[in-house]
């Protein structure tokens, strides 16, 4: 049914030469795709039943999802899927079900009752599901994400290298495509690291590109070994978070490129048969062409960094560790490189924006703007870039304008009230946090980070109510456990609703045992009920996690000093304000005493 849908392209283009190689038959029939890459992840529009929603191109699913908040939103009938169908994906096993839509349409074509699988986590603020292989693998597929455009292409009588973007002679690399095992339509091949050979599925959902740490481990890998660095949690799917790191390889070569001396991820997760994800990091670096048909990759580099190797976004300017020669991409085929409207400088801004270069940034939604003022998405997003970029003035000077234009775009409003608290402007800032609610359904995924911007000015009994009402539409989400510690800790904060928040405490410390802050917070809620032994055993256990946790050791203190412990209470008292200068102020303003 949606291959179907899918075989109806329309737009055609003859290929006289691919980098200097005469293909005088070769025609391609093609959907072009907008596509506005937010945070490393590509996303387009597409209608379902009517309304508009984004949705993530994700390469690396075997199978279109749509998350469990859309489809309760839009009133999907959900439906069992087999007894024994359950997704995997780097953040963990979930059982799925199955939604179907009466309408969807894309790239201008209306398909009707598409069938979704449901489950599992959401996959970014304001995206309702992902479009997976069952929607891209029905023809060839061309990834042009540094300038915002993903092409379904059906290609005919096509025999050389499918690189006709590229200049006369100019390099470009091909690579086979591993034999399909089972109907999955995985798009996997092999790569090298270190010269070991290493399978790797080509995936636009994962941000970033890594190894897993299995395969590391057959390199080498040592976590405490000289030059690696621990790069925090991340997740995909499902509820588990994993850990990762940045290690140095010698060499790491794909098809005809091979870049030396340079850092890989490794991510604490199993990816089935694969060793390696490459991601959505790799495709902005470079143009690719998907020949499923053929099974072959062809691609070309855009130049700048190859992999997105940031240990974690840091506000103002900032640019990928470099992980290969700059050099300027180049397009002389029948799709030109440099946008011609509003559209195309803005989705080529959002690109630039994925690799924090703010400056590229500015100059494309600044030229989006100039084209199209009436549209409030382009100022949004370039006040996305100002903040980023260390100018909240300039951003909220966009955003002020944006909500003119529409005064009930969510995304503009919950980012001004982010820069409103940045700013102490505490009361501002819950203007804006309101207006955002009016306009967000009980199970939008948005939800959680209005929670969290409540918390931030200080509202914990209304940011309370968020994160329960979050929790209780996204069971399966990766991130679960934060969501039930932040209801725990507004209940230790306000002092509200004692037994609810140790339930969440509880809770997020079932999902993750070891976790410092989540034993620190239930401390606190059990110091709020009297129950000292039960906190300072909470303490103890975070404290042995992070010694120098400035909450944990006040809490601790002030639960000794109620046992008549002085001297041990006045130590770990001293820790804190050591670690922490205004540590008891913040609690005695709270209503918490020894």
């Amino acid at each position: 049914m949606f291959r179907k849908g899918l075989a109806c392209l329309s737009g055609v283009l003859v290929l006289v030469a691919c980098a200097g190689i005469a293909q005088a038959k070769c025609t391609l029939e093609y959907v072009q795709l907008p596509v506005v890459t937010t945070d490393l992840r590509p996303e387009i529009d597409a209608k379902v039943n009517g309304q508009t929603l984004r949705f993530v191109l994700d390469s690396g699913a075997f199978y279109s999802v749509i998350t469990p908040g859309t489809a309760s939103a839009l009133k999907l009938h959900i439906g069992p899927a087999s007894r024994r169908l359950t997704l995997e994906g780097a953040g963990g096993i979930f059982k799925a079900s199955v939604v179907a839509t009466e309408h969807f349409e894309v790239g201008g074509a209306d398909l009707h009752r598409v069938e979704f699988l449901t489950g599992g986590s959401e996959t970014g603020e304001g995206t309702a599901g992902v479009l997976g292989q069952n929607f891209l693998h029905t023809n060839d597929v061309e990834y042009d994400l540094a300038n915002g455009v993903v092409r379904l292409v059906k290609a005919k009588d096509c025999t050389g290298p499918m690189v006709y973007w590229a200049a006369p002679g100019a390099r470009y690399s091909a690579i086979d495509l591993t034999p399909l095992n089972g109907d999955t339509f995985a798009t996997t091949a092999l790569v090298s690291v270190n010269g070991q050979r290493l399978k790797a599925q080509f995936d636009t959902g994962a941000s970033v590109s890594y190894l897993t740490l299995a395969a590391a481990k057959r390199l080498g890998f040592d976590p405490k070994a000289p030059g690696v660095k621990d790069a925090g949690l991340d997740h995909g799917f499902g509820r588990r978070e994993f850990r990762t790191w940045i290690m140095p390889v010698e060499s790491f070569k794909i098809g005809d490129e091979e870049v030396r001396h340079t850092k890989l991820r490794v991510g604490d997760s199993a990816l089935g048969e694969g060793d390696m994800l490459i991601g959505a990091d790799f495709f902005l670096s470079h143009h690719v062409y998907v020949a499923n048909k053929r099974e072959r990759i062809f691609f070309t580099y855009n130049g700048g960094p190859v992999f997105d190797l940031r240990v974690a976004a840091q506000p103002g300017p900032a640019a990928p560790a470099a992980s290969g020669p700059e050099t300027t991409a180049t397009t002389s085929g029948p799709f030109s490189a440099v946008p011609t409207d509003a559209d195309g400088f803005a989705r080529r801004g959002a690109a630039f924006m994925s690799r924090k270069d703010f400056t590229h940034a500015i100059e494309d939604l600044t030229k989006a703007h100039d084209l199209a003022p009436s549209v409030a998405e382009h100022l949004y997003r370039r006040a996305m870039a100002y903040a980023q970029n260390g100018q909240p003035f300039l951003a909220m000077a966009d955003l002020d304008q944006a909500l003119k234009i529409a005064p009930d775009d969510l995304d503009a409003l919950v980012l001004r009230a982010s820069l409103r608290l940045r700013g102490n402007d505490s009361a501002g800032a819950r203007l804006d946090i309101d207006a955002a609610e009016k306009h967000l359904p009980p199970s939008g995924d948005q939800r959680l980070g209005l929670a969290e911007l409540l918390e931030r000015a200080g509202a914990y009994e209304a940011a309370a109510r968020d994160f329960e009402t979050w929790i209780k539409f996204h069971p399966d989400d990766a991130r679960l456990a934060e969501a039930q510690n932040g209801r725990c800790w507004m209940g230790a904060m306000s002092g509200a609703e004692l037994d609810k928040a140790l339930a969440a405490c509880n809770a997020a410390i079932e999902l993750q045992p070891k976790t410092a802050a989540f034993l620190d917070s239930r401390g606190l809620v059990h110091l709020r009920r009297g129950e000292t032994d039960k906190a300072i055993a909470d303490y103890d256990a975070a404290l042995a996690i992070k010694p120098k946790l400035a909450w944990s050791l006040y809490g601790r203190g002030l639960a000794r000093r109620r046992k008549g412990l002085a001297q041990a209470a006045d130590a770990d008292i001293a820790a804190a304000i050591a670690v922490q200068a205004d540590i008891g102020d913040a609690i005695k303003a709270r209503g918490i005493t020894g």
